[in-house]
């Protein structure tokens, strides 16, 4: 329980860092985010838990797999905003896009013969 704990506490405070560092500067703030910590650090956590070099490659290649439905989300979001939406409404509709587009690779990759089971 006490790794548990502090992983979600190392987790956190990354975000918390990113949060804080954007409010200055929301360039350096999306660059710190852009940086796949939360991926690593899961790389870290199942390598420290399981020693398995197959288990690990299996997750990294989920990951990028999972990563790309994510992009529209990055530009739909400030579009909606820059159009005068409300944050909520752009947020909401940036999550069901990347929802959709979720279900559609989860779809998509068995029939290309990409092995990323849930």
């Amino acid at each position: 329980m006490g790794a548990f704990v502090l992983r979600a506490v190392i987790s956190g405070i990354l975000v918390a860092i990113i949060a804080l560092v954007s409010r200055r500067s929301p360039g350096l703030g999306g660059l710190i985010a852009s940086i796949p910590l939360v991926s690593t650090l899961g790389m870290i956590w199942l390598w420290n838990d399981s020693g398995d070099r197959e288990l690990v490659a299996n997750y990294v290649s989920a990951a990028f797999w999972y990563f790309l439905p994510t992009l529209p989300m990055f530009l739909l979001i400030p579009w909606m905003l820059r159009s005068g939406v409300s944050f909520w409404l752009s947020l909401g509709a940036g999550c069901g896009l990347t929802i959709i587009l979720y279900l559609g690779m989860v779809a998509l990759l068995p029939r290309i013969g990409i092995n990323v089971s849930l």
